[in-house]
């Protein structure tokens, strides 16, 4: 809207009443001016002294230094307030004979005049504004407009309606609106709305009129592609039906939401809590929380920033919790949202508690099963990806089916008893027995009466029944010898006679026993560099190398580091109760690195010892032992890791400030740069003693 500022000429100068003819000649002469106002020494206005005025006055001989204080017209001046509306301004300026307005400032001093010369322009300007305004909004509406006048010949066509009609504006002038469109003699009558085929594609014509003066009215026509509508009718669809999806989502998913703005007052609050608490939806609108629900604890959360969940509470004997949750604008706490939780939670403890319960016979099966002679693994349970390793487990599966005796040679902590293991679930002895003997474990004086059982009164401290051995036990099933490089030789010369007559005699015992019993022995030792040295019978080894198979070492399959680190990983948060979800690639690169002289075992072992320690989601090279990261560091020791720490601390701080560099600091851009959670982003900055400020 224009004003009356921009519209006016200022005035630096008026007459006064007792200025003379040569002064109002001067002034008049020098503005160009009709009309000059006459005001008191204060510029409050008196009148106007015009140019007919001065001709009077010359006409009727007056002295030019005569007073123009009898000739000033009083009353015909028009004096307008600068506050006035222009629509208040136009009737004045109409009106005025004089044809020029007096402008008046807030204290009634004369600041300016206006023409009706003034008025017009700034007419002329506003109608060419609204006209451009008006084809704007239609162009960014997408719509085609057609106006006419009282005869229907049109005055007025945009853009679109010309590119939907392949016409020129040009073209479109002056003709017929209802020839053009078609159009019945009664419509624009009222408002309406037509299909119509208009070129190629169909069209949803409006058409309405509108009042031109005098009585007379013109038409309007909108024109809108059919294809739009449609767009835009499934668009609503689409969004009524994501309201709907999100009111029974709110209203039975969650229980019930409350939700609070920066100021604690209530921004929205589901029906299932209003009816929980007995609360009026209307009065809860914009209320202080802590005034209506208190006991929900949602200010806490604007204090704090951090999500948590209440103990149990009940209202109305009926229990519930509460989940109270931060919402963040970047890094401006602006709200929090509530969900009480209270439906069905008495079948969810139930079923919690089921759980808890069968989770615990579960594990007392496994117990039990570990405590009696029967394998716990089967192939499927040995999980690899390394090409080596999966033709070993293919020739031991095939092994497996037969009776023959079989060694299973590796390195300490490979899995040599996990093999065996499967060997037996895979075999027709499944049923049976699998006894396992550590011929390592057993001191060298046992180790006979445990193969072989004794009878009653053998030696001193014996049983007075007996005691069967472990060839008693895995009697139709399988023994397995663990570590069967590190037996006697007196032993061996006992076992050899086992394995090749089927029988066998207990520790002072006189009775000849016969079993049936399949063999799987594992070393870690070089059976063969042993026999040259005479220490491993040489007809015992060709009986237990019968099948021989060899486990690579963990170092000699790095694809299977990390694979084995995830399952080891997700059975530790079973075990423990935590939520670690991974390793960091800095983690990553150092485990694949390393030379684990402990194969898998060992692996195990740092992982369940990084699980423990880690404070993060994800371990990091802080919660992994220090002989690691020492052996990692290469010939340096202490040093080099330390100095790889240093650099990677370097490396982190640098990455971190680069990340805020680029986000001009907003944490929670530079964490997703980082790819990491803003939570362990400012753990880092902390930890790190990081002065990066918003």
């Amino acid at each position: 809207m224009l004003a009356l500022r921009d519209i006016m000429t200022p005035l630096d100068q008026c007459l006064l009443a007792e200025d003379s003819l040569a002064q109002a000649i001067e002034l008049i002469k020098r503005l160009k001016w009709n009309t000059v106002p006459v005001t008191d020494r204060e510029g409050h206005l008196i009148g106007a002294f015009t140019k007919s005025t001065l001709y009077q006055m010359l006409v009727e001989g007056k002295e030019l230094d005569t007073p123009i204080a009898a000739y000033i017209k009083k009353g015909s001046a028009a004096s307008i307030p600068i506050t006035i509306s222009y629509d208040e301004l136009e009737q004045i300026v109409w009106n005025s004979e004089v044809g020029t307005g007096t402008i008046l400032d807030e204290s009634g001093r004369v600041v300016g005049l206006i023409t009706k010369t003034d008025v017009i322009f700034a007419l002329f300007h506003k109608t060419r504004l609204l006209k451009e305004q008006l084809e704007e909004i239609l162009d960014t509406s997408q719509l085609g407009a057609l106006l006419t006048d009282d005869q229907r010949k049109i005055l007025f066509a945009n853009k679109r309606s010309c590119e939907f009609l392949g016409k020129t504006e040009a073209e479109l002038m002056k003709q017929d609106l209802y020839d053009l469109l078609a159009l019945q003699e009664d419509e624009g009558r009222k408002e309406s709305h037509r299909q119509l085929q208009v070129g190629d594609q169909q069209m949803i014509v409006r058409i309405s009129s509108y009042p031109m003066g005098n009585g007379k009215e013109g038409v309007i026509a909108l024109l809108q592609p059919m294809s739009e509508v449609e767009k835009l009718a499934e668009e609503l669809e689409t969004a009524q039906k994501w309201k709907s999806i999100l009111q029974t989502v709110i209203e039975h998913a969650y229980d019930g939401l409350v939700m609070i703005n920066e100021k604690q007052e209530i921004t929205f609050i589901s029906q299932s809590v209003l009816e929980l608490f007995g609360l009026d939806g209307e009065a809860v609108s914009f209320a202080a929380i802590d005034s209506l629900l208190p006991q929900l604890g949602l200010s806490k959360v604007l204090k704090t920033g951090i999500a948590d969940v209440s103990d149990f509470m009940e209202v109305k004997g009926i229990p519930y919790i509460v989940h109270r949750i931060p919402v963040f604008r970047g890094e401006v706490l602006i709200g929090a949202v509530g969900k009480v939780v209270f439906r069905q939670l008495k079948e969810v403890r139930e079923r919690f508690r089921r759980f808890e319960t069968n989770e615990h016979k579960d594990n007392a099966a496994n117990a039990q099963l570990r405590k009696s002679e029967g394998s716990r693994f089967t192939f499927e349970q040995i999980f690899t990806q390394d090409e080596q390793m999966e033709k070993v487990i293919r020739s031991v599966t095939k092994a497996a089916k037969g009776a023959s005796t079989i060694l299973i040679r590796g390195e300490s902590g490979t899995g040599k008893e996990l093999f065996a293991h499967a060997i037996h679930s895979s075999s027709s002895r499944h049923k049976g027995p699998f006894v396992t003997v550590n011929c390592a474990a057993i001191p060298e004086h046992l180790l006979e009466s445990e193969f072989f059982g004794y009878e009653e009164g053998a030696f001193t401290g014996a049983k007075q029944k007996g005691k069967l051995g472990k060839f008693d036990l895995a009697h139709g099933g399988t023994l397995f010898l663990d570590e069967v490089g590190d037996m006697s030789l007196a032993l061996q010369a006992k076992l050899l006679r086992v394995l090749q007559e089927r029988e066998f005699y207990r520790v002072g015992g006189t009775e000849r026993i016969h079993v049936d019993v399949r063999i799987i022995a594992a070393t870690h030792r070089f059976l063969e560099e042993m026999v040259e040295l005479g220490q491993f019978r040489q007809d015992l080894f060709y009986r237990l190398n019968v099948i021989s198979v060899e486990i690579p070492p963990l170092r000699k399959r790095k694809d299977d580091i990390l694979l084995l680190g995830e399952l080891f990983i997700q059975e530790l948060n079973k075990q423990s109760g935590t939520s670690i979800t991974g390793l960091e690639p800095n983690v990553q690169k150092l485990l694949q690195e390393y030379a684990w002289p402990g194969n898998v075992r060992e692996l195990r072992n740092v992982l369940e010892r990084a699980v423990v320690f880690a404070e993060h989601g994800r371990i990091q090279l802080e919660d992994l032992p220090d002989y690691l990261l020492k052996k990692a560091g290469g010939e340096g020791g202490a040093e080099a890791a330390q100095q790889q720490g240093k650099l990677m601390v370097v490396a982190e701080q640098t990455a971190i400030r680069q990340a805020l560099a680029e986000t001009n600091g907003n944490k929670t851009k530079a964490a997703q740069l980082l790819g990491i959670s803003r939570s362990v982003l400012y753990e880092k900055l902390r930890r790190q003693k990081l002065d990066v400020r918003d």
